[in-house]
């Protein structure tokens, strides 16, 4: 008798569990929709078009020309080069950062995070600007470094990789810090004191503890990172100054000076394997270190 009523009442949630699916379903698929009008359909019609030759024929003849292209590989390895690197300095200064918001008052923390959000609140256009104004030459770091003697002449610091590196981390590092704070933020304090009062020193707390703990949230925040600067255009464009050229200014170029739809369709296939390619690679390695840190 009990083993029939235990069979029902599972029975019944799972009905109920079902339709709390369909519920939220229903919700969700108007926006689901506009992805798949707005995002998925644009997506097949660039296919088609980088497969598509002048003539309207069928041919993978875009691809061949993409690849048999000196200039792709250097805007590859521009692209790749500009990603890893904000990347690498949005680790160095965002995970500190995170920690410190994480680790401090609340209301302290507070007024710290309207500083890292305050950059999210201003136009990418007018920050990059705003960067070749300080970089330039005659601005404001250069007048500073040489009227205190550092350097002798103006440092070279827009128009280059370095500037551009500077503008792009400068647009990441608040959407580095946020999730990585957030799982910062979600740590037990417990389990920290529990290492200090077994003798663990600060950084072998941070590294042994804090680390794995939000490691989580790290990778995301690096996923998020790299994906979104293999797109960049403004921040290359403008601090660049012509001279730093990933992907997304070779599709620019393709179309506005050579009008070439198939090749640009076919660079930006090209950008959204190698975006897909990189999640799985990251989406493995993370499942790799969660399984090693469960089996430790």
């Amino acid at each position: 008798m009990t083993a029939t009523i235990a069979t029902v009442n599972a029975a019944g949630l799972m009905r109920d569990a079902a339709k709390e699916r369909r519920f939220f379903l229903s919700l969700a698929l108007p926006s689901l929709v506009i992805v798949g009008i707005g995002a998925i359909l644009p997506l097949f019609w660039i296919l088609q078009q980088s497969l598509t030759t002048v003539r309207g024929d069928f041919s993978l003849v875009n691809y061949a020309a993409l690849l048999t292209n000196g200039l792709t590989w250097r805007a590859l390895l521009v692209t790749l080069e500009l990603s890893g690197g904000t990347l690498l300095c949005c680790l160095l200064l965002g995970i500190p950062l995170a920690f410190l918001l994480a680790s401090t008052s609340p209301k302290t923390a507070s007024g710290l995070m309207v500083l890292v959000l305050l950059p999210l609140w201003t136009s990418i256009l007018v920050r990059t600007y705003g960067w070749l104004v300080l970089l330039r030459r005659d601005g404001l770091i250069n007048d500073i470094l040489v009227g205190s003697g550092l350097v002798a002449e103006p440092v070279p610091m827009v128009y280059n990789f370095t500037g551009t590196l500077i503008g792009m981390v400068h647009y990441m590092l608040p959407i580095f810090v946020l999730p990585t704070y957030a799982a910062m933020r979600d740590i037990d304090v417990n389990v920290i004191r529990a290492a200090a009062s077994m003798g663990a020193g600060l950084w072998h707390c941070f590294r042994t503890v804090i680390l794995p703990l939000a490691f989580g949230g790290i990778v995301s925040s690096s996923v998020i990172v790299f994906v979104y600067t293999l797109g960049f255009f403004i921040t290359p464009a403008i601090l660049g100054g012509g001279r730093v050229n990933p992907i997304a200014i070779r599709i620019d170029r393709t179309l506005s000076t050579l009008q070439d739809w198939g090749g640009a369709a076919a660079l930006g296939i090209l950008l959204l394997v190698i975006v897909a390619v990189l999640g799985v690679m990251a989406l493995g390695a993370a499942r790799l270190v969660k399984s090693k840190q469960a089996a430790d």
